[in-house]
């Protein structure tokens, strides 16, 4: 058998660590992300209970106010309870840099829904959403860990 020594087991460790994090990372976005989910498409396509749906033809608006709504929630999940083990070193406790973290890759899934909607010229349902909720999400979310962990929860210092 071979020795891992010290140096293995911080890696071990360190690996754990992040791992443990991104699990709590994910379910804080998920829910965040389904009540996004669910108010961008009452806002867009109706609630279903057959009136017409507030900001049919404003889609972006619908999506960039959906998902500041989920984001407030996924700021609360994540300082309370995905990074907590990271306290604020900012005295907002990163709040500014969260929005504006947010903000930034909140850019993708918007271009996605756009190019969707204005140069494919889809704008049903499935579409929105693969475009927004499937694909923006994938391009956004690799960032908005990293961009977190980096900027608003870092490890403490020491």
């Amino acid at each position: 058998m071979r020795d891992v020594g010290p140096a293995s087991s911080l890696v071990g460790s360190r690996h754990q660590r992040v791992l443990a994090e991104l699990g709590r990372f994910l379910t804080v976005g998920g829910v965040a992300t389904v009540v996004a989910f669910i108010l961008f498409n009452g806002l867009v396509h109706g609630w279903g209970a057959g009136g017409p749906a507030l900001l049919r033809d404003r889609p972006v608006l619908a999506y960039v106010l959906a998902n500041t709504v989920g984001m407030v929630i996924s700021y609360r999940g994540a300082r309370s309870w995905a990074f907590r083990d990271r306290p604020p070193r900012q005295a907002d406790g990163g709040r500014v840099a969260y929005v504006l973290i947010n903000l930034v890759t909140m850019s993708l899934p918007v271009a996605c829904l756009v190019i969707s909607r204005d140069v494919l010229g889809l704008d049903d349902p499935v579409s929105d959403n693969i475009a927004a909720n499937v694909i923006g999400l994938v391009l956004g979310l690799g960032a908005r860990f990293y961009l977190f962990r980096r900027f608003v929860f870092r490890r403490p210092l020491g």
